[in-house]
């Protein structure tokens, strides 16, 4: 098996996943970044450099999933760590009362049933790795321990829905490190520029998770590196 680490983090041609993608190429992994704009993907894998190498997959096609599943396993032996990183907002100041279903369904299609479906299809390369590690990028929108939650309702359901499945997850696969992480509120196309937080800043914990982090850590919802409760 070689020596080299090999991850691949989708929604990775700008923001988080882009940053995150540069840190992991960085430390001389070789790093697969998942994006669904072919254009962008190509020029966010040139710009990382290295062994950084474009992977079309768009997360709300089971199809396109199913094409980069079989992509990826004729480029790579294994898969150490999968970061599913691709989200989308579709309700920045939307009211639960007008949610259509038509917002919420749209929205679990990229938030949810994506990692599910992009874990599903990608844990038999997993499991050729000495550590596998899936790591769920999350947020605080998602989380239920500390009170009541209105803002963006079909993006925090989703992100609560997120943080189940992690659990879920972690229990199927028991050798697997599977977390949920929240970067934080941080300065993307997402967060906007009044963001407190960098982009290293956001990437931080999820680096940490999917290469220093104790492989016995698992099933657990992440913000700076400590365990918190959703």
């Amino acid at each position: 098996m070689s020596e080299m680490k090999v991850a691949l983090v989708t929604g990775a041609n700008k923001g988080i996943g882009f940053e995150v993608a540069r840190q992991l190429a960085s430390r001389g992994w070789r790093v697969f970044v998942g994006a669904r704009n072919s254009e962008a993907g190509e020029e966010a894998a040139e710009k990382i450099g290295g062994s950084a190498r474009f992977l079309h997959m768009d997360v709300s096609d089971p199809e396109s999933i199913r094409n980069a599943a079989r992509e990826l396993g004729s480029q790579t032996d294994r898969l150490d760590v999968l970061v599913n990183n691709a989200g989308i907002v579709l309700d920045w100041n939307g009211a639960v009362l007008d949610l259509k279903p038509e917002t919420l369904e749209a929205t679990l299609r990229t938030n949810l049933f994506g990692p599910l479906l992009v874990s599903q299809a990608l844990v038999p390369l997993l499991r050729k790795s000495d550590s596998p590690r899936i790591v769920n990028v999350s947020s605080g929108a998602g989380q239920l321990s500390e009170g009541l939650q209105s803002w963006a309702p079909a993006y925090s359901i989703s992100k609560t829905a997120l943080n189940s499945l992690t659990q879920q997850l972690a229990a199927a696969l028991p050798d697997f490190a599977v977390n949920s992480v929240t970067p934080g509120w941080v300065r993307t196309d997402m967060g906007g520029a009044s963001a407190p937080r960098s982009v290293e800043e956001g990437a931080d914990t999820i680096v940490w998770l999917a290469t220093e982090a104790p492989q016995s850590l698992t099933g657990k919802f992440i913000r700076d590196r400590e365990v918190i409760e959703w």
